[in-house]
């Protein structure tokens, strides 16, 4: 069996062989996201697929929530032959988001299932203004 060559006018193979591409794997990748406000927290969910769970950092520090995930190249070319084109991302993910004054930061949880994680943000009761007096001199 060989390889024969198509030349149709909509043969995405040969679009994407001839077009210019980037490098994907030397650029930081923004995952996608869900956002979800709901009662009593916001749901955050941010594709992940992939990447293990060991793989995945999910820090605070005033005031951000930032979302790190790094997956590597396995080099296959040695034990499973010459690789024709790579698609797949490998690389690092990051995503942040500023928070806001009504989230608990401290209550924060995580899950990660099938390549999705979920961080569920609870929401802090807002506080209610106070009214003072302002005496006038």
């Amino acid at each position: 069996m060989s390889l024969i060559s198509r030349s149709n006018l909509f043969d995405f193979d040969r679009f994407f062989d001839t077009a210019p591409m980037r490098n994907l794997s030397k650029e930081i990748a923004s995952p996608l996201v869900d956002i979800k406000e709901k009662d009593g927290h916001y749901e955050i969910s941010a594709e992940l697929p992939g990447i293990k769970k060991e793989d995945i950092h999910v820090h605070v520090h005033n005031g951000v929530l930032s979302i790190e995930a790094e997956t590597s190249d396995e080099n296959t070319e040695e034990k499973d032959g010459k690789v024709i084109r790579k698609e797949r991302y490998s690389g690092k993910v990051m995503r942040s988001f500023t928070l806001g004054n009504n989230v608990n930061e401290s209550d924060i949880s995580a899950n990660f299932e099938d390549g999705v994680l979920t961080l569920s943000v609870p929401k802090e009761a807002p506080e209610k203004p106070q009214a003072r007096r302002i005496d006038i001199g």
